[in-house]
């Protein structure tokens, strides 16, 4: 008599892997920048000078300051958003984990060139009436083996974390640095809107420009994501 294994193992071996893909891919489709590209890649792009009032659309164009730009804490560039975090890397004993010591954010208005035409946006923080998703550009660590480097030591002296434990050795540190440049490109969406000009702007002829705003449905979305990933294909 020949006795064969039970499936149960098998079926429920399957029924996990199941679950568990399942997870990975809602955890990706529901991330931020993925939820980001969706929404880009069925919102219309039109050019400035065809914007219509209150029409939710978005603008492929470079990033320039209207202000003194902001400057990068530690690659030093002029900017007019960027987004650092500094985590250290800590032990419970059975396993380990980062935790997060600085998660930073500063941002300010800025115009948005398409084709020598002007959009200005407006980005607020309290209360925040934006999404973003910013490409991590600049990266460093230090570790046992791995001094900081000068420009990261001073760095961390300014936001107060020292980079040695009380033995001497140096701490398992690490740093992710993203930025909109002055003169990147950049992508925004959201509702059109004309505005009078106060002043006149230099090199800008027109008495009226265009802004993207936010509502209390629609927050703007910012993102330096490479326009062939935001944008559909022209047929």
């Amino acid at each position: 008599m020949i006795l064969l294994a039970s499936p149960e193992p098998y079926i429920l071996f399957l029924i996990i892997i199941i679950v568990v893909a399942t997870i990975i891919f809602l955890v990706y489709f529901f991330s931020l920048k993925q939820v980001i590209i969706r929404t880009l890649l069925k919102t219309p792009n039109k050019p400035i000078g065809g914007l219509k009032t209150n029409e939710l659309t978005k603008i492929t164009g470079k990033a320039l300051h209207v202000k003194e730009p902001l400057i990068a804490p530690l690659s030093k560039r002029k900017c007019i958003f960027y987004s650092i975090k500094i985590q250290q890397r800590k032990s419970n004993g059975k396993s380990s984990y980062w935790k997060t010591l600085i998660d930073e954010r500063e941002i300010q208005e800025f115009f948005v060139e398409k084709k020598s035409d002007l959009v200005i946006i407006k980005p607020s923080k309290h209360p925040k009436n934006y999404k973003s998703f910013l490409v991590v550009d600049k990266k460093t660590s230090s570790g046992t083996f791995n001094d900081p480097t000068p420009e990261f030591e001073s760095l961390l002296k300014l936001y107060r974390i020292d980079s040695s434990n009380y033995f001497g050795f140096n701490k398992q540190l690490r740093y992710t640095e993203a930025v909109i440049e002055i003169g990147e490109e950049v992508t925004v969406a959201g509702i059109a809107k004309w505005k009078s000009l106060n002043e006149p702007i230099p090199e800008y002829p027109y008495s009226k420009i265009a802004t993207l705003e936010s509502t209390a449905k629609q927050k703007l979305i910012i993102t330096d994501l490479p326009k062939n990933k935001v944008n559909r294909r022209e047929r």
